[in-house]
């Protein structure tokens, strides 16, 4: 049965736990460390821990450094249910005239895509969650960010109007559809739907250890763990597929939940999310290679998931070879990349007759020369 915690926050391109079962298996021991310079949405981490290996990671995007940060480092229940409790209590002595103002100063997409009793909580648990640096906080605000915006029409898990789960949908978009189909937004009682997902999330295996997980950039890994210097026996990632999608812009919503502006955007933390420029995209891969390089023992593994629009198989793999052997010149492909098929690419599904990224490739280098 899968863990309930691997889809506690839905995630755009992201890899199954399967995957990362496989390369954990082939590659590690119990109690061998695992590395992930673009955690995600934390599969490679949680995984991990779940198979009694040691675990860290680090994500540039503030949201997906919550959700693999809420997973590496789990609090209790009882933990979480507390803090829901007092944050709760709190909202309750609000005044609701603030948050009317509040409510005002939003663009209108707020007003049409929650209902304003929902987004008073919402405006509450922005300003009161730690999520940067308190793991209940963060745990807390994972739910929070899982539960933002969804399909209501299948299912009553989420706050908004209308919505994909995995991406925000751009404001002007989401309005002129709502008034096309006269779709309003349903009331939800946000803090007991946080109380009903935490339960639910947290009902399945719990692991032994924690993880550490880090808001930086790839390429400044080795700055972010020092300690871990010499001790991960294998990187398991995927990075940002090149030219498919912004992960900013695409995580707008719940970029507004974490503290940053309530539109969509495209540089407020980072200008290598997406690449457009091939040569660039490469550059940036050879130096998150070499950030990571003092991580790494000798006979390390680097298992990397790779996309791309627009590059043949045949390119991908030189300049990916390329980017690898650049910084490790001892590395070795066992065998050749698996290519799979992206049949049902959400791209297409959120974005219908995009030509997004058609096919994955997996790499496997081997650096014990």
């Amino acid at each position: 049965m899968r863990n309930p915690l691997h889809s506690l926050c839905p995630y755009f391109a992201m890899f199954p736990e399967d995957f990362v079962r496989e390369q954990v298996d082939a590659y590690t021991a119990p109690g061998d460390c695992v590395f992930d310079p673009f955690s995600g949405r934390g599969t490679t981490i949680f995984q991990s821990l779940l198979m009694d290996r040691r675990s860290a990671g680090v994500d540039v995007n503030p949201v997906a450094y919550c959700i693999s940060g809420a997973k590496a480092e789990l609090p209790s229940l009882s933990q979480i249910l507390d803090r829901i409790d007092k944050l709760e209590s709190l909202y309750a002595f609000c005044d609701e005239e603030k948050f009317r103002e509040e409510r005002r100063t939003l663009p209108p997409f707020f007003r049409r895509a929650y209902y304003h009793t929902t987004l008073n909580e919402l405006l509450f648990l922005r300003l009161a969650l730690n999520w940067q640096s308190d793991p209940v906080d963060r745990f807390v605000t994972a739910l929070a960010l899982g539960c933002l915006h969804g399909e209501v029409n299948s299912a009553k898990s989420y706050f908004s109007n209308q919505m994909p789960r995995t991406i925000s949908t751009k404001p002007q978009y989401s309005l002129k559809y709502w008034k096309k189909k006269k779709l309003w937004p349903q009331k939800r009682n946000v803090f007991a739907m946080l109380r009903i997902k935490a339960g639910f999330r947290l009902s399945g295996a719990i692991p032994s250890s924690r993880g550490q997980v880090r808001l930086a950039d790839a390429r400044k890994s080795a700055d972010e763990f020092p300690h871990l210097k010499g001790q991960v026996s294998v990187i398991v990632t995927s990075p940002p597929y090149f030219d498919v999608t912004n992960y900013e812009e695409d995580q707008w919503l719940r970029l507004w939940l974490l503290g940053f502006d309530p539109k969509p955007s495209y540089s407020q933390f980072s200008h290598d999310s997406r690449h457009t420029q091939e040569d660039h995209y490469w550059r940036f891969l050879q130096e998150s290679w070499k950030g990571i390089k003092p991580l790494l023992k000798e006979n390390a593994t680097i298992v990397c998931r790779m996309g791309a629009k627009g590059l043949t198989e045949a390119r991908i793999r030189e300049r990916m070879v390329q980017s690898v052997q650049l910084v490790f010149p001892e590395a070795k492909m066992p065998k050749r990349p698996v290519i799979s098929n992206i049949r049902n690419s959400q791209t297409r599904a959120f974005r219908p007759g995009s030509k997004g990224c058609l096919f994955e490739m997996d790499f496997v280098f081997s650096l014990s020369g």
